[in-house]
């Protein structure tokens, strides 16, 4: 199982047939035969699992078993409480209802590398963080989900799966995991 912290920008596939082609994981990952467990937006960073073991890819990336993954997200405005609770209980969204998440307001975190090309910042909107905990992985649901309450997303970035997390891993590394993860 490989750790990877994906850039912005970057595909979670290793091939790209776009001319020019687009920077892919075969640009990063060196490790033969392993292959993303789940997925993650070109346009959001962070923790995305690679591994060779079929089953245990199944156990992250199906929403059946319910594996908690977590985000920072840099959103337009500040949330209220009301909008927070609306997010712990489930977001209508155009597929249905999502499962309830955990959602707080963070400060920005002062590990968070820049990125390149920056969030265009607006003037006259404030913008906030917050940690949101999802159990299910709908296509691009966090951005949805934030949106749908009134607080686009600016950034994302995925700081765990499970019990595996983003740790101090840069931009554009990976490493090898040291546990297991789900049984």
């Amino acid at each position: 199982m490989l750790l990877f912290n994906k850039p912005y920008g970057v595909l979670t596939q290793f091939t790209d047939r776009s001319d020019p082609p687009r920077p892919t994981l075969a640009d990063y990952i060196t490790e033969k035969g392993v292959y993303p467990a789940g997925r993650l937006d070109r346009d959001s960073e962070g923790l995305l699992l690679l591994t060779d073991d079929g089953p245990l890819q199944a156990r992250i990336s199906n929403p059946r078993f319910k594996l908690p993954k977590t985000y920072l997200a840099q959103v337009e405005g500040i949330p209220d409480a009301a909008t927070l609770d609306t997010l712990r209980r489930g977001v209508t969204l155009k597929d249905g209802l999502t499962r309830p998440a955990q959602a707080r307001v963070i400060a920005e975190p002062a590990w968070l590398w820049p990125r390149i090309p920056p969030v265009r910042q607006r003037k006259t909107v404030a913008d906030s963080w917050i940690e949101l905990t999802i159990t299910e992985g709908r296509n691009r649901q966090i951005r949805r989900m934030t949106a749908a309450v009134g607080h686009p997303t600016l950034r994302l970035i995925r700081v765990a799966i499970g019990d595996w997390r983003l740790g101090d891993l840069a931009p554009g590394d990976w490493c090898l995991a040291t546990t297991h993860g789900p049984s």
